[in-house]
């Protein structure tokens, strides 16, 4: 590159950059740089209580999800300002950062926790409540057919573990988890467990299923519970017919003896 063509790049860039600074300062001094100490807090809070990996405090600050959920509520607040083009520009950024693309439209409550992180994706119309969990590759999307609300609404303490699919326009209940590398396409009552390809629901007696449970592996599984029925009705049939072979083979000793 020339060096007169190099200089005035770099110009317009800087223009672009000092174009858009002032914007992004103003919403940053705002009620986000206000927030910034109870959220580092609340963050601290939530990946203590859900990462057994985590020793120290300043940790938090190397996490991927610390750094792409701060980026996101910085971009919502954009968002929500109409200033659009700012808040994709701040929220894929975070993307390349932190490999966690978050849409600045999406509406996220407190507490969420996004575990290693890689590769997850929540789209524009994506609502989640309070204490949502989601693991690495988890994606939030719509199936491409929809308008207006296309992707889902999680709401308060759901688990969405590792590689699992959540689309189309939905509701996941309260306390409900997801197992690893399930694809969900329908709505989920509360305190459900789903898993396979495509989900299918596994009630777990109606109980609550509390906050911290984020056990991904012990989950429910219908396929080996309908296995383990078959076998069990089979053994019992075997009997029963054992039974009645032994009734015919009496009867038939009576008759011989009578």
């Amino acid at each position: 590159m020339e060096p007169r063509i190099y200089f005035v790049s770099c110009m317009q860039e800087t223009k672009f950059f000092y174009s858009i600074r002032d914007p992004i300062l103003k919403i940053i001094k705002g009620s986000v740089c206000m927030g910034i100490i109870s959220y580092v807090k609340e963050e601290i809070q939530v990946i203590r209580e859900r990462d057994p990996a985590i020793k120290s405090n300043m940790e938090v600050f190397l996490y991927p999800s610390f750094q792409a959920i701060l980026r996101y509520r910085v971009a919502h607040k954009l968002y929500r300002k109409k200033h659009y083009f700012l808040a994709r520009w701040v929220s894929q950024r975070a993307a390349r950062k932190t490999g966690i693309e978050i849409h600045p439209g999406a509406t996220i409550g407190k507490g969420l926790f996004i575990d290693h992180g890689s590769g997850v994706i929540i789209g524009e119309t994506a609502e989640l409540g309070n204490n949502v969990t989601l693991y690495q590759g988890v994606t939030l999307g719509g199936t491409g057919k929809e308008h207006g609300k296309r992707h889902p609404t999680l709401k308060d303490n759901v688990m969405v573990s590792a590689g699992a699919k959540v689309l189309g326009s939905f509701t996941i209940g309260e306390n409900s988890k997801i197992g690893a590398g399930s694809v969900v396409l329908k709505e989920v009552p509360p305190n459900c467990t789903v898993v396979g390809v495509p989900g299918r629901i596994v009630k777990r007696e109606n109980q609550r299923i509390p906050r911290m449970d984020l056990d991904q592996v012990h989950l429910p599984d219908p396929i080996s519970s309908d296995i383990l029925k078959l076998q069990n009705d089979n053994l019992w049939m075997r009997r029963k017919i054992e039974e009645l072979e032994e009734i015919i083979c009496k009867f038939h000793q009576e008759e011989k003896i009578g």
